[in-house]
């Protein structure tokens, strides 16, 4: 169900729509292509400082990385002299994150955890908890997702920051918008595109230039559902970026970045 276009043929590739799902998605012959689709020098100059003066802005210093991946953020993070604990729900992809961290001079603190049950692997408390790449879509379930957002909320100190990112899926969603890909999938000669979009699920295709192809479902997000939610689990404020810029039109940016406070603001609406 997630080799190639041809494997995909054989069952309902739509049918698809669970929170498990990413496990039998990310094989190794996907993570290994990962770094080929994301560049890593091209995702730092496109993101430039955000996510470091975002942090740095709120006085975090201990950070956990729930969505390591290849472990691009946790060694941004590490590099800028933050304390990084690097978790993920996918042992594959923590190896090579743990690979591509000491190949850069680094030892990853890693810790393998689902997200649903977080604080039994999770036995500390962060300035910040990251969930970057895209990744809280890989949720499929608002049981699921609701459990998430809760689990990073207990693992957060008590003025604590949530900083979560997503595709721009309202505008695939509303105007069937084809995103640019100038800030994630930065790979020369990497295609990333919807093939599928409805309320429930979001099937992308990725394409590389040995004409491999691998495909993920995903569950598109809409931006006020995720604030509300975030807001539901005890947030008390959010705040969403547009592609790293503070305003923009709705239809504009290719991804949206949500910044969660836990700190009770008294008497705030």
């Amino acid at each position: 169900m997630h080799a190639n276009a041809s494997h995909q043929q054989s069952s309902s590739p739509l049918a698809a729509r669970d929170t498990e799902n990413y496990q039998e998605e990310y094989i190794q012959g996907f993570v290994d292509k990962w770094d080929e689709l994301i560049d890593w020098d091209g995702r730092a100059a496109s993101e430039g400082q955000f996510f470091i003066e975002q942090l740095r802005e709120k006085g975090a210093t201990k950070v956990l990385d729930v969505a390591t991946g290849t472990g691009f953020h946790s060694v941004q993070l590490l590099e800028a002299s933050f304390e990084v604990t690097s978790a993920d729900g996918n042992p594959t992809m923590l190896a090579k994150a743990f690979e591509n961290a000491r190949r850069r001079g680094h030892i990853l603190r890693t810790i393998h955890a689902d997200w649903r049950w977080l604080n039994r692997s999770v036995h500390d408390l962060y300035d910040a908890v990251i969930c970057l790449g895209n990744s809280f879509t890989h949720l499929h379930d608002d049981n699921d997702r609701r459990k998430a957002l809760a689990e990073f909320y207990a693992t957060l100190r008590h003025d604590g920051v949530l900083i979560l990112d997503q595709r721009n899926y309202d505008a695939l969603l509303d105007h069937k918008v084809q995103p640019m890909h100038n800030y994630y999938y930065c790979g020369e000669n990497v295609r990333a595109e919807p093939e599928h979009v409805d309320d429930g699920l979001a099937r992308f295709r990725y394409s590389f230039p040995d004409g491999s192809v691998f495909h993920l479902n995903m569950f598109p997000l809409r931006k006020a559902y995720v604030n509300r939610l975030m807001r539901e689990v005890g947030f008390q404020s959010v705040k969403t970026f547009g592609d790293f810029k503070e305003t923009y039109r709705e239809a504009e940016p290719d991804f949206l970045i949500h910044v969660a406070e836990k700190a009770y603001q008294e008497g705030a609406a």
